[in-house]
């Protein structure tokens, strides 16, 4: 998947440096926050992450939009439910 630069991004969240299970926790709360259909995006360098936001979207509901790698970061876009 490639993110679309053009997507109305509601939320930038940039989570450099946490690990497992904080990306998720901290995303989670702030989806909470959102309204349906709202997109965020999410930065990570935490390399389990790639797999747990795809997990996470697919048991929650959400839309994972798209997951990309470049060097060292990840990169998310969620559409909430």
């Amino acid at each position: 998947m490639n993110v679309n630069k053009d997507l109305p991004i509601s939320l930038n969240l940039d989570l450099s440096g946490l690990n497992c299970p904080l990306p998720i926790l901290k995303t989670k709360k702030k989806l909470g926050d959102m309204q349906s259909g709202q997109l965020i995006s999410v930065t990570s360098t935490d390399s389990g992450s790639y797999n747990d936001f795809k997990y996470f979207c697919e048991h929650t509901g959400h839309e994972l939009i798209s997951r990309e790698q470049r060097e060292s970061k990840f990169y998310f876009i969620i559409k909430k439910k």
